[in-house]
């Protein structure tokens, strides 16, 4: 078990950020990070998720148009933006890394198979974001993920040939404590859970 420190960074302590220090994240920081998330587990190993990391102002001023005005701001001082996007040819990859079941990937070929490939990339895609998360948080960083933007724009502008679908943005970098809100409401275990 880690320790209890390790706990409050990853969940206790640790909040969405919505502001950033002036200092940037580098290179082996994002190679760090990807290298953590990408040993989380996903269905069948198949790894859908592709992130696309943007640091210089030119690829946020791409971004910029499909921001919704809440985000704005904050996004494009953020010194990275993760566009955390799924694959739905991931299953070309599958003989890859899942090699002991060869036929696994003809259960995706084919255009019949393209909704059953959307679902499960989806999923995986977003437990593969999930885990980029923790990881940004495991090496000291601060994470802003996020919604509000639009995903057609986003795809159109970064993902043109249609094999890639944007999922959610994630900023990254040291965050500003000034600019954190206060812990918001959690539902309790009866709210949320049943044991049957």
């Amino acid at each position: 078990m880690i320790d209890q420190n390790s706990i409050d960074a990853l969940f206790n302590s640790a909040r969405t950020q919505n502001g950033w220090v002036d200092q940037p994240v580098t290179d082996p920081q994002l190679k760090q990070i990807y290298d953590l998330a990408k040993m989380a587990p996903t269905s069948a190993n198949a790894q859908p998720a592709r992130i696309l990391f943007l640091r210089s102002q030119e690829a946020k001023e791409r971004l910029r148009p499909a921001l919704s005005p809440g985000n704005l701001a904050k996004t494009m001082a953020a010194p990275v933006v993760a566009i955390v996007g799924y694959d739905l040819n991931f299953h070309e990859r599958l003989p890859q890394v899942f090699p002991h079941n060869p036929d696994m990937k003809k259960g995706f070929d084919g255009d019949a198979n393209l909704a059953k490939r959307q679902i499960f990339a989806f999923r995986n895609g977003t437990l593969s974001g999930a885990y980029l998360i923790m990881a940004i948080r495991a090496i000291g960083l601060g994470a802003g993920p996020m919604s509000g933007f639009d995903n057609a724009a986003v795809d159109k502008e970064f993902f043109p040939d249609g094999t890639i679908k944007s999922n959610f943005l994630c900023n990254i970098g040291v965050g500003d404590p000034s600019k954190v809100m206060g812990r918001l409401p959690r539902l309790s275990f009866d709210e949320a859970c049943k044991i049957l």
